[in-house]
């Protein structure tokens, strides 16, 4: 299929943008590894990325720390950081389209979805924060005859961003805003998967009047460049969204090298609880539609519908009609609802958990156990969404992330099963509860172990609300004023006034 001249044009800026940002400026480097991009559109590379090695990741911290104490921005006003923040917000929404069209070539996200629900938020996030800036109180303790007593606020240093492939550019910014906001330098790693995206952001931001060296991006493979960070001595804060497995292993880095904060936002397998009052077909609809949406690559995806008995085949009916309208097309087509999966090697992962639950007894009432072809794009990575039904809540398909477009319908018999299977998994991301009954909404919610839950809906909310899980999920929240605090050092000052 033919490229569009949006797509031509964000190709091009593709093969500028084969480097790190470092200093204010798009560097490269000699003697590293070059590793091809692949577009999982088409199964063709679309650039290269240069893996930063530690000597690279040193050099970014290095210009990092010297722009923290340096550049100014440190020490810069709460409202002139907050007046750049917003004017790189403007320039996002202005270079909507080719971030979104960038984003679509890297991981396979329909690009209307990139641009009217990614960008959206991405430029929403930045100036939210942008608009926070002059608007946090100080803290006074006491204020007695004798006594003045406060605490201060001050910025951590340099933070470390690791950031995932599924959003990059949301979860980018959530954690850049809040960091840059409260006056830090950051060093940001991108996902292998999608290099060039954040490289084109951090340029935006230079634009916007961000100091040479408060951003910067160095792109590279998580068990090199990852690693370095994690392990960096003057890295004191790093923030990471991804797998447990990655978050365990950077708190050990941490442990092992100085100490810095680490904040994970990990993986899930969450739940929508449809109890027996509900509107079914709505609450089914409503799990499909978030278990399928980013082709099931999020962490908060509704990857569990549980059902009671007698509402079960309609609920099925429900969610297997929502499966059959989101069909794998083009992502660079405006019109495409559901583009591809972010590789060859993922397709695969979902090809061999599916043929798991169908051993283990799961019934599948809609897709195929085996990826899709999409014509003229043979070589691309697709897979139609799946509804399974009569899930054991035991199973691997029950218990483990798929991080693909499948749902698992998992019958119950009382409210007290239904919560008992909701939690019964590693993880506490998110949850969803369906029913007209507020006595039991709030039974269920006070019940259910997950950082967010919602009523009635899923996946709603706005930037003053906090994003994060429990258990193996993680305890990292993002979003929200209060995401600024895991950015900063607090001091306590105790004054005595009276000789």
């Amino acid at each position: 299929m033919s490229l569009s001249s949006t797509a031509r044009d964000a190709m091009q800026d593709v093969a500028r943008l084969e480097g790190a940002y470092i200093g204010g400026q798009l560097v490269s480097f000699d003697g590293v590894e070059r590793i091809p991009v692949v577009s999982p559109r088409d199964g063709r590379p679309i650039g290269t990325l240069h893996a930063a090695d530690e000597a690279q990741v040193d050099l970014a911290v290095h210009v990092a720390r010297t722009a923290f104490r340096m550049s100014g921005w440190a020490t810069a006003a709460p409202r002139e950081r907050g007046d750049v923040l917003k004017k790189w917000a403007l320039l996002i929404g202005e270079n909507a389209q080719e971030l979104a069209t960038m984003i679509s070539l890297e991981m396979g996200k329909p690009v209307s979805q990139a641009l009217n629900v990614e960008l959206a938020a991405v430029e929403k996030c930045i100036r939210w924060y942008g608009e926070l800036a002059d608007k946090m109180p100080d803290k006074l303790i006491a204020h007695e005859e004798s006594v003045l007593a406060y605490s201060v606020e001050a910025p951590a240093g340099v933070v470390a961003a690791v950031v995932p492939w599924n959003f990059p550019l949301t979860m980018t910014a959530w954690k850049l805003a809040p960091a840059l906001l409260a006056g830090n330098s950051v060093v940001v790693k991108p996902s292998e998967q999608t290099p060039f995206s954040a490289l084109r952001l951090a340029e935006l931001a230079g634009q916007a009047g961000l100091p040479a060296g408060v951003l910067n991006v160095v792109n590279g493979l998580g068990r090199v460049a990852g690693q370095a960070l994690g392990r960096h001595p003057d890295v004191d804060v790093l923030t990471f969204t991804g797998s447990p497995v990655t978050g365990r292993a950077f708190m050990k880095y941490s442990a092992e090298s100085n100490g810095k904060r680490v904040w994970p936002e990990l993986g899930g397998k969450s739940a929508t609880i449809a109890l027996p009052d509900a509107d079914i077909r709505a609450a089914a609809a409503s799990a499909a539609e978030n278990a399928f949406f980013n082709q099931g690559q999020m962490c908060s995806a509704s990857s569990r519908l549980i059902v009671f008995e007698e509402n079960a085949d309609e609920a099925v009916a429900a969610a297997c009609e929502v499966a059959a309208a989101l069909q794998p097309a083009d992502p660079l087509h405006a019109g495409t609802g559901f583009g591809a999966i972010v590789s060859a090697a993922a397709v695969a992962g979902i090809e061999a958990k599916v043929a798991d639950a169908l051993e283990q007894g799961a019934s599948l009432v809609a897709g195929s156990p085996q990826r899709t072809v999409v014509e003229g794009l043979e070589d691309g990575s697709y897979f139609a969404p799946v509804v399974l039904d009569h899930v054991d809540p035991d199973s691997r398909i029950a218990q483990e992330e798929v991080f693909g477009p499948v749902l698992s319908i998992i019958r119950v018999g009382s409210e007290a099963e239904a919560i008992r299977v909701a939690n019964d998994t590693r993880y506490g991301l998110a949850a969803s509860v369906w029913s007209r009954d507020v006595a039991a909404i709030h039974r269920v919610t006070r019940a259910v172990k997950a950082g967010v839950i919602w009523v009635n809906c899923y996946e709603e909310g706005d930037m003053r609300l906090p994003f994060g899980g429990v258990k193996e999920s993680g305890f990292g929240r993002d979003k929200g004023a209060d995401a600024l605090h895991k950015y900063t050092d607090t001091t306590a000052v105790w004054m005595k006034l009276d000789g």
